[in-house]
């Protein structure tokens, strides 16, 4: 593994950048967060938090996209049945495509043994969704959501969202929305009558899909991850990033479609066959959708835009998991509220004591680890960049000064949007605090 050096090793003179440390430790082959210890534990134990609601996000996304469909009163949607808490997870078990985690391919055991108590104790899935003791599925569709809403940034590399306006994919989704409906009459002449409409509903089924096969590969990862770190097995950050490198280049080509089944039959929304990828029609456009963009968050600020305090321009978005201030303000937005009580529930026991020593009291636990979730979100977001720039442009210890240079200004640009001054960004953008071990 690449370490962090705190010096640039390149040939170049050292950068004028704003962020000048973080790009030669970028340049070094580090994360955009510091090498510490304290940073490791941190960015493991909350991927390990992370992973469990995460087995149940991809499987219940999949059922919803492959099963509830457009049904107009999914009251049930989040009751996930048998089948899918048993399907086998493609990147763990015996059987898998490829073994990323040790692990079993069905639903991971934290997350039965929550399905089944909760906070509480036993009871009717009824009474504890109704209790709201249960895993907040609302998270994972506010990022479908921002995923769907901002899927016009991604051209032209991502074919995925191109392909949803063709008339193929038009065509398929008739054929499979009256296969759904055909028992139905009612439905039937409200298609017929707003066929837009249900079009557009299931433009966001195919993306349920989307993120929940984006997240089938992710929840491993991040499984493998933790018990790496169990063992021993990573020295510092940038081994950590360099996990999450290693496989972004192992499952990239994994495919993305969209299947709906009816009756026992398959309707091949968006079929296997188009090509599509996990890296290029799910991992990118998620980090952009969600890490950097989604919407301004409920709750905390009244936004003014007649004084510009939101952007014109959907593109100038800015308030992703980097960018926010970690309040629990109740929604499923970003800040990830719903996710860091998810997460609460599957601690490992270490980062549980590392709280206790920083906390002002146990509801101050909800802060520290979505402080720590957004820590760990920066250096994914590094393992991304690193990433890019290895599929794009030149080896970090490349002998020509021209190279290394095209390097450092990719570096410099992937910086420049937590400098932008305007609406606020450079103020909002955590990557300054995160260099402090005592932002908590």
């Amino acid at each position: 593994m690449v370490q962090t050096s705190d010096k640039p090793t390149t040939k170049l003179p050292p950068s004028n950048h704003e962020f000048a440390e973080i790009i030669h430790r970028l340049e070094a082959g580090g994360s955009m967060l510091p090498d510490t210890p304290e940073n490791l534990m941190q960015i493991i134990g909350i991927y390990k938090a992370y992973a469990v609601p995460m087995d149940f996000y991809w499987r219940d996304l999949l059922y919803i996209a492959e099963r509830v469909f457009l049904n107009p009163l999914p009251a049930f949607k989040y009751f996930l049945p048998q089948e899918y808490l048993d399907l086998h997870n493609h990147y763990a078990g015996d059987d898998a495509d490829l073994r990323i985690w040790r692990g079993v391919a069905t639903a991971h055991p934290e997350l039965l043994a929550f399905i089944e108590k909760g906070e509480t104790t036993k009871m009717p899935k009824i009474l504890h969704h109704l209790f709201h003791d249960r895993i907040n599925m609302e998270f994972a569709e506010a990022c479908m959501q921002a995923m769907l809403w901002h899927r016009k940034m991604y051209a032209p590399v991502n074919q995925f969202d191109a392909y949803l306006d063709s008339e193929e994919y038009k065509a398929n989704a008739d054929k499979a929305i009256k296969a759904y409906f055909k028992k139905n009459p009612a439905m039937l002449g409200l298609y017929k009558l707003f066929p837009d409409m249900f079009l557009e509903q299931c433009r966001m089924m195919s993306y349920y899909s989307n993120l929940g096969l984006f997240w089938e590969v992710m929840a491993p990862v991040f499984f493998e991850m933790s018990d790496i770190y169990d063992e021993g097995g990573f020295k510092g950050v940038p081994d950590a990033m360099n996990f999450l490198i290693n496989g972004i280049f192992a499952i990239a080509g994994r495919p993305i479609y969209h299947h709906l089944y009816v009756d026992g039959e398959c309707y091949e929304i968006i079929p296997k066959s188009k090509g599509f990828t996990w890296l290029y029609e799910a991992a990118l456009p998620y980090v952009e959708a969600v890490f950097y963009r989604t919407a301004p968050f409920r709750g905390t600020k009244s936004y003014n835009a007649q004084a510009k305090q939101v952007p014109d321009d959907q593109k100038d978005f800015h308030y992703g998991i980097l960018y926010a201030d970690v309040f629990p303000v109740g929604t499923a937005g970003i800040p990830p509220t719903l996710l860091m009580q998810d997460m609460l529930h599957f601690l490992p026991q270490y980062l549980v004591d590392y709280y206790k020593q920083y906390c002002r009291g146990e509801d101050d636990m909800l802060i520290q680890l979505g402080v720590t979730f957004q820590r760990s979100m920066y250096n994914v977001t590094s393992a991304v960049i690193q990433a890019l720039r290895t599929a794009l442009l030149y080896p970090l210890d490349d002998p020509n000064p021209k190279h290394l240079q095209a390097n450092r200004e990719f570096f410099e640009m992937q910086l420049n949007r937590f400098t932008r001054a305007d609406y606020g960004m450079r103020d909002a953008a955590k990557l300054r605090s995160i260099q402090r071990q005592d932002y908590r």
